[in-house]
């Protein structure tokens, strides 16, 4: 865990050198049920503050705003391939570059980040991965995209940052059905809860995920998003509390 000013960001070890960093809402300029470093447009959150938030990250990532990238994440499995700034975000929910001085910025509140880099090659690539674009391949995808601009997947090193953990996901049989239909085998990542409900494990699934996509190395950083409240937003806990809105946390890498 590195600490930039006032901000917490936390890195992996088997990411470096590869300039990255999960951030954690500390740091930030927002209030109320925002409080702290909320990096998310799409939330009521007042404009300015999200603005001051992502300046204080791209400054922590050595970039200017304009080269801090996030594009319009829709849960899909859609890729964008990054080569400079962008006049307009475009639908989708990983990005991969080979271009130096590019910030790769994935936002999320329980969702996996998934920040990913051959460090041979110089790609790097960043995902958001909720269970529906896990299933749909965006994992996959990404380090294909990877495969297009240089990278080798046994050389690629993919990490999850912090989003909710199994003992706090808890889904319905429908849920459950979902994945048995598509795959038996998937039923693993399930555990009894109360009832009829389960405890499905989403890192576990991304980590299986990236496995089967032939990275070298995959891991998860242990942080859950929805038992930590001082330091990440989480969309399960807001819900739960029928608050009105959430913040989103940042994930970033960079060459």
């Amino acid at each position: 865990m590195t600490p930039t000013a006032t901000l917490e960001i936390l890195t992996s070890p088997d990411l470096r050198p590869v300039q990255h960093g999960f951030f954690t809402r500390k740091g930030g300029a927002s209030s109320g049920v925002f409080s702290g470093l909320n990096c998310g447009p799409g939330s009521t959150d007042m404009a300015e503050m999200v603005e001051i938030n992502r300046a204080r990250v791209a400054e922590a990532m050595g970039v200017t705003p304009g080269h801090l990238i996030t594009v319009h994440q829709v849960h899909s499995p859609d890729v964008a391939v990054i080569t400079g700034p962008l006049a307009e975000k475009p639908r989708a929910d990983a990005m991969v570059t080979a271009t130096p001085g590019l910030a790769l910025g994935i936002l999320t509140a329980d969702c996996q980040p998934v920040l990913l880099a051959d460090r041979r090659a110089g790609v790097i690539g960043a995902a958001h991965a909720g269970w529906k674009g896990a299933i749909d391949g965006v994992l996959e995808r990404t380090v294909e995209a990877m495969e297009g601009l240089g990278a080798r997947r046994e050389d690629i090193t993919a990490v999850i940052g912090p989003c909710i953990s199994q003992r706090a996901y808890e889904v319905g049989p429908e849920f459950f059905t979902r994945f048995y239909d598509e795959d038996p085998a998937w039923s693993r990542f399930f555990t009894q809860g109360n009832g009829d409900r389960y405890l499905f494990d989403l890192p576990g699934f991304g980590l299986m995920k990236l496995r089967e996509a032939g990275v070298g190395e995959a891991l998860w950083g242990g942080w859950c998003t929805w038992s930590d409240e001082e330091r990440f937003y989480s969309y399960r806990r807001t819900t739960q509390r029928k608050e009105a809105d959430y913040g989103r946390l940042i994930s970033v890498i960079r060459l």
